[in-house]
């Protein structure tokens, strides 16, 4: 255990002041909450004090602060227990992201197999299907000059995508319209979040309407993932090959679950599978809809992008792993998103021993909230922080930035509990943005009163209501 004489204790450092039994939870809202503690730590500092109830939390908006805590995982921190105690309770069935010490370790060599980047490549035609699917939806938008709900037609797209890959299922709500996985799948996060936050767990004692809503949907999925995983076992059984190669995450998964030494069974496999379906849906669909947003604002960033896509992949239907890599602007354009709108801007860990986080004492137990946007907006770290400057991130900027300004926007996390899937979700992203890019004239992107999108957190942070409206370009370069 370190030695913590002489360093401050947590009751010491600034912070807002509270009101007794309730703390600060009355000072925060709900839909905003990473906003509240990004105002804190600009008056307090990046490291302070708050209480939800009568529980103390300390706010660490120091990104090297916090990488240092989560470079010490999981040994010394864990998500915090709140979310995984709520999740158990309303039923989703537990994956890596929930995991802790020797189940977490079990798990994390199953998905990191399964996501290894030779399983994605043999997956990038289907992927490449469902951006196609995307592009005649939006055709059809365009000819009919009729607004597209934007984030709810990424929705379709990723879930799309990631059911495909996860495991081997069209399940084509581009095209078909029929979202039942989706519709159940919406419901979950807004509910943890809602649960994880609130101070009286009325659900306990009183189901409203939505919380026997929620139990219906969490029914429906923990069905219809059981079902997966017993046609994905049959296939197996069916064509022992598929053991060599799987042909989806589920699949590969199965078959690392089944070494004598995982210590793995298809209870795991369920529950990494539902963790790629919530964790992949929000964040890609969200940064792809901040991107679009901000690139549309800023005309000469999207014209730069324009010009790259149509020089390197004007034609989706030929798009390529090696097409991609080469695509170094829009990979810039991704960055710089996740660094002005990161889908998780706040992080809840919990400490598992008595330690130490700079100069400030930190017993066992401490709740923690990392502030993940201090830094990536600050004057330290960047020049003009507030614009979307996608060119920084470029290798041969006139004015490069450093590795700890690159370090201070962590969209995937740090250290060994890193996002697994982040090599997914980046080929995602820029294979659409790459086919609307090359396809279509963006004419407008709008909100709901005309302003800036307003930021709206409920476990992932979304932009509130962004439609948009295209044009189609012709072969030879010009709008339809």
């Amino acid at each position: 255990m370190p030695a913590t004489s002489g360093m401050r204790q947590i009751k010491d450092l600034p912070g807002p002041r509270g009101l007794p039994l309730v703390g600060n939870a009355f000072q925060v809202k709900l839909a905003s909450v990473h906003q509240d503690f990004e105002r804190w730590a600009r008056e307090f500092g990046p490291l302070y004090q708050m209480k939800m109830g009568r529980t103390q939390v300390l706010v660490i908006a120091d990104h090297e602060l916090f990488t240092a805590v989560l470079r010490d995982r999981p040994n010394g921190f864990r998500r915090s227990p709140r979310i995984t105690e709520i999740a158990m309770e309303i039923g989703l069935p537990q994956g890596l992201t929930s995991a802790e010490g020797e189940d977490w370790q079990r798990q994390r060599r199953m998905v990191m197999a399964s996501f290894a980047p030779g399983h994605v490549r043999v997956y990038f035609p289907s992927l490449r299907k469902v951006t196609l699917r995307l592009q005649a939806r939006w055709e059809k938008a365009a000819r009919a000059h009729t607004s597209i709900d934007l984030q709810a037609d990424l929705m379709r797209f990723t879930v799309d995508a990631i059911a495909g890959l996860a495991f081997g299922k069209d399940i084509n709500t581009l095209e078909s319209g029929e979202d039942v996985i989706q519709r159940h799948l919406d419901k979950v996060l807004p509910a943890v979040f809602r649960r994880v936050v609130s101070l009286v767990p009325h659900w306990r004692y009183v189901k409203l309407p939505a919380d026997r809503a929620l139990d219906q949907s969490i029914a429906v999925i923990n069905a219809t993932l059981l079902d997966f995983v017993a046609q994905a076992r049959q296939r197996l059984q069916g064509d022992p090959a598929l053991r060599e190669k799987p042909g989806n995450l589920l699949d590969a998964m199965i078959v690392a679950a089944d070494q004598p030494d995982s210590g793995l069974g298809d209870r795991q496999v369920v529950g990494n599978v539902m963790t790629m379906l919530l964790a992949g849906e929000d964040t890609t669909a969200n940064t792809l809809a901040w991107m679009i947003h901000l690139l549309q604002r800023n005309p000469q960033a999207l014209l730069k992008a324009h010009q790259e896509v149509r020089a390197l992949a004007p034609d989706p239907a030929s798009f390529s792993m090696e097409l991609m890599e080469q695509l170094v602007f829009l990979d810039a354009c991704i960055s710089e998103t996740m660094r002005l709108k990161p889908v998780a801007p706040l992080m809840a860990l919990q400490a598992l021993r008595d330690t130490t986080v700079g100069d400030v004492a930190v017993p066992k137990e401490t709740l923690i909230m990392g502030v993940l946007r201090h830094d990536s907006v600050s004057e330290r770290h960047f020049q003009n922080p507030y614009a979307f400057e996608p060119q920084r991130w470029l290798p041969d900027a006139p004015q490069p930035m450093g590795a700890v300004a690159k370090r201070a926007a962590m969209p995937f996390g740090s250290g060994p509990r890193m996002c697994p899937g982040r090599y997914l979700a980046l080929l995602e992203m820029k294979m659409a943005m790459a086919m609307l890019l090359s396809s279509f004239d963006i004419e407008e992107v709008v909100t709901p009163n005309g302003s800036e999108a307003q930021e709206r957190m409920a476990v992932t942070m979304n932009p509130v209501g962004l439609s948009m409206r295209l044009r189609e370009r012709s072969s030879n370069g010009k709008g339809r």
